[in-house]
């Protein structure tokens, strides 16, 4: 299983985003999860099983496949909640 976090440049954004899912993942308990991060023109639907994308980017990422939606990419709580929503659809915990 793979999680890929994207952003508009592939750099900072999305490197927060990757470092805050591990966090929630460890505190979760899930493990074997592969989560990295890419800037949005070089993601490519193989890149990963989920893909996490901020609210204003997330249109020009449709064509990724599964997507979340993050609304605010620095609110923890929402991370929190919707890895562990996606945790729990792939029998994760």
């Amino acid at each position: 299983m793979k999680f890929l976090a994207v952003c508009g440049s592939g750099l900072g954004t999305s490197f927060m985003v990757e470092m805050n899912i591990n966090q929630v993942l460890e505190e979760l308990g899930v493990s074997g999860i592969e989560v990295s991060h890419s800037d949005l023109s070089s993601a490519t639907p193989g890149d990963a099983d989920v893909f996490f994308l901020a609210k204003d980017i997330a249109e020009g990422g449709e064509h990724l496949g599964e997507i979340v939606v993050l609304d605010n990419i620095i609110d923890m709580d929402e991370l929190r909640e919707k890895v562990k929503k996606v945790a729990e659809e792939k029998n994760l915990i």
